[in-house]
């Protein structure tokens, strides 16, 4: 059960850090438009849910490939919304 809570303790950090730099980005050009931004949150915050979703599903008949599939899919995000946020 170790590697389920330190994997939900991965996404919580990695996608939190994509939404921290969002509103660093914020404070910093303040006279900027914000909706990219905010955009960019609101698609982190539901690939969380998503991903917390993914883990909490209990009738998986292979956990180790599930879990696995689900590191891949947080990097494949993170990776894109990083790319968005360089962008900004």
């Amino acid at each position: 059960m170790a590697s389920i809570r330190i994997l939900k303790k991965d996404i919580n950090y990695v996608l939190g850090d994509i939404i921290e730099e969002c509103y660093t980005w914020e404070l910093l050009n303040p006279k900027a438009d914000t909706k990219k931004s905010e955009a960019i949150i609101e698609e982190a915050i539901a690939t969380f849910d998503q991903l917390i979703d993914k883990i909490n599903v209990k009738s998986v008949d292979n956990k180790r490939d599930h879990f696995r599939k689900i590191e891949a899919e947080l990097e494949e995000k993170a990776n894109t919304l990083i790319g968005k946020v360089n962008k900004l």
